[in-house]
């Protein structure tokens, strides 16, 4: 049986890759991999010359090809960027422990500066400490609100107003089906946007492997040889997101593109929410050209938006309605009739003071309530705090 050949230059194929089967050469797969996150950064317009940037980095596989991505990307096409690593030390033995001394190492292979944020000095709880207080259900709350708060305090403390992570597309589907499982819809918009924050925020956030498989990334860390760290946080397995994860891992077995229709169905979701803060990946290129890979599907996100202002051009919905008599009378099929629940028109709906962004009184973090999350939950963490009771 002859060697399957490379579908870019027609070398021996040692590579299919999870996103559509192409099969390519090693280099090819290294430059398909790296042009699809140009083009993901260059249509999204994720920086500026002259830029600072922290890198959040766990030590991880999608941190690290994160920051050997941007420092190849940034020196090929002159980004004119200044990266920084930027890490945060939960507190948890046995996992980040080990983890920081793999982004130590990646500090001097990327010739990066390195700040490391600890929670012991941010909010005088580790994440080991959390757990011992709430136990393992629910202590993912605490870490992600601390997490994201601590990343934005770090990077102001570098005065840095830009931080990117490595979010794959794997992410990004977990959380949409998240929010659909919850049946929070609002929160589409904030996590399928590619870039977070406003003009009004301290710290703006983009994830430019939005777009990448972790299947990919994993293999492209393995090819480069990247040093990364691969354990799995040992408090995880309680999240609700290890629910959705094996979901879209069986989706994905029955049709690869299901992980990138989830994430432009996600897209698409959150156009129709009221902020329609969502911006997508405009791409329009094949696979292995310089896209994100999301070409095959062959649809660009916006379908539902478009019916919906397609139905509200049309007759209203009461003109389609048909009601079935007989001789002029309504037949009595036996069927209990429910109450129709009134809607108020939106002009009818009371409409309360906007949300304006301001700082906690407690902390001085941007937070759009009297206290910020963080605060809100350490109040609830030291109430239970042995020596702190009374």
């Amino acid at each position: 049986m002859p060697p399957v050949t490379c579908l870019r230059c027609g070398g021996r194929a040692v590579i299919k890759r999870p996103k559509n089967h192409h099969k390519l050469c090693k280099i090819c797969f290294i430059a398909a991999f790296e042009d699809e996150v140009h083009h993901t950064i260059v249509s999204s317009k994720l920086f500026f010359p002259g830029e600072k940037v922290a890198i959040g980095a766990s030590g991880g596989k999608d941190s690290t090809v994160l920051a050997s991505v941007l420092k190849t990307l940034n020196e090929r096409h002159n980004y004119g960027l200044d990266l920084v690593l930027l890490s945060v030390d939960e507190g948890i033995k046995g996992y980040r422990d080990d983890s920081l001394e793999t982004v130590k190492r990646n500090a001097l292979q990327y010739d990066m500066p390195l700040k490391i944020v600890g929670y012991d000095e941010l909010y005088g709880w580790t994440m080991d400490q959390v757990v011992e207080t709430v136990g393992k259900k629910g202590n993912c709350t605490y870490c992600g609100v601390f997490r994201r708060q601590a990343l934005d305090r770090g990077a102001k403390m570098l005065n840095i107003r830009h931080v990117v992570t490595g979010h794959n597309a794997d992410d990004v589907a977990e959380t949409v089906i998240m929010n659909l499982l919850r049946g929070d819809l609002p929160r589409l918009s904030r996590s399928t946007s590619i870039v977070t924050g406003s003009s009004s925020s301290e710290v703006k956030r983009s994830k430019p492997l939005k777009y990448a498989y972790e299947k990919e990334i994993v293999l492209y860390a393995h090819h480069k040889k990247l040093d990364y760290f691969s354990t799995e946080c040992v408090y995880s397995p309680e999240a609700f997101r290890g629910t959705a994860r094996t979901l879209i891992k069986s989706l994905e077995k029955v049709r690869p593109s299901a992980i990138l229709d989830i994430v432009r169905s996600g897209e698409d979701m959150a156009r129709l929410t009221p902020d329609k803060g969502q911006n997508a990946c405009a791409c329009d290129e094949g696979e292995g050209m310089g896209g994100c890979g999301s070409a095959d599907a062959k649809t660009s996100g916006s379908e539902l938006a478009q019916m919906e202002a397609s139905l509200q051009t049309t007759s209203h919905s009461s003109n389609l309605e048909t009601e079935i008599t007989t001789n002029g009378k309504t037949v009595d099929d036996g069927s209990v009739k429910l109450p129709i629940r009134a809607t108020p028109r939106a002009k009818e709906r009371p409409s309360g003071p906007l949300q304006t962004l301001g700082q906690c009184i407690k902390c001085g973090y941007m937070s759009s309530q009297i206290t910020c999350q963080a605060c809100t939950l350490l109040e609830t963490l030291n109430k239970n705090r042995p020596e702190m009771s009374i």
